[in-house]
């Protein structure tokens, strides 16, 4: 099915620890948390805010494990800093990551983001910003430039649509990926963000499957999403009840999803990424259960 010299599986630190609510997992170190990892059976991860910022110590730590870092999130601000800010930090993080041997980051645009305001809902009232057209031109020319500094560097940048940012609905996914360089910028393809959106994730798949540079594979809980609208949930209220899960938990059919991805020949990463309170959803055992799922429904 998938290329297994070419596809990688990795799992993110946030079923551990949480970046948005760091007292999730606080007690949770990153030795136990790379060490979990591997025993599950995965050979990559994202970074956590309990990893080292030294990139030696971080990568010497790995390779201990058989691991390595796959990506990195980085929290972009085109449409409200100066561009040259934003390319400054965009170019420490890619120093970072070129020292731990990654080649994508993933871009999510913060300006006015509301997933991180835990008392503001996140599927009802409007509350998600909806940007102008000065402002998608000002964003998606900022993305191009970002997306061409990191080219330069032998990296692919890939956008992560998400809750509650500028880009979370299909609409505005494709006005952005219509509006970039299909060089310059990928698509960081979550399963969970599509489907909490409302959004099908195969259709979004299938038509940007040759522009997809990294893959989240996210599952998710539809009753808590339906409790979410219900009662006003801010994003952080749902992730704390358990909206995500990994793969095979919930209520996303992936069999579809690795078909698309498999037959386009995608190579990269295939990264688990549920965010969970690990005080409810125990860390290594859901690990564990992710990635026999991902081994049963693909081989890999």
């Amino acid at each position: 099915m998938f290329d297994t010299k070419n596809v990688h599986l990795g799992i993110a630190p946030i079923g551990w620890c949480n970046d948005d609510m760091p007292e999730l997992g606080a007690e949770n170190t990153f030795k136990q948390i790379v060490s979990e990892m591997a025993l599950a059976g995965f050979t990559g991860c994202e970074i956590g805010n309990k990893y080292p910022s030294d990139p030696v110590e971080l990568k010497k730590q790995l390779d201990l494990r058989g691991m390595r870092i796959a990506s990195r999130w980085f929290s972009s601000f085109l449409l409200t800093k100066p561009y040259d800010e934003v390319e400054a930090d965009f170019i420490r993080e890619l120093d970072f990551l070129a020292a731990v041997g990654a080649n994508r980051i993933n871009v999510s645009e913060q300006s006015w983001s509301i997933q991180g305001k835990v008392d503001v809902p996140i599927l009802t009232g409007g509350h998600k910003h909806v940007m102008n057209d000065a402002e998608w031109d000002r964003f998606c020319d900022g993305l191009n430039k970002l997306g061409r500094v990191a080219r330069e560097r032998g990296f692919k940048l890939c956008f992560h649509h998400h809750m509650g940012t500028v880009v979370q609905t299909s609409e505005e996914t494709d006005r952005m990926m219509a509006n970039t360089d299909p060089e310059a910028v990928f698509l960081c393809y979550d399963t969970g963000h599509f489907t909490f959106a409302g959004e099908d994730p195969l259709t979004m798949l299938k038509k940007y499957v040759d522009r997809v540079g990294h893959v989240h594979l996210k599952d998710m809980r539809l009753s808590v999403v339906e409790e979410a609208r219900e009662n006003n949930w801010s994003f952080l209220t749902a992730v704390r009840n358990g909206a995500f899960t990994v793969p095979g938990d919930g209520d996303v059919d992936f069999d579809p999803v690795f078909k698309v991805l498999a037959d386009a020949g995608y190579q990269g990463w295939l990264l688990v990424e549920a965010e969970q309170d690990p005080a409810k959803a125990d860390p290594l055992e859901y690990a564990i259960k992710g990635r026999r799922y991902i081994r049963e429904h693909t081989g890999l």
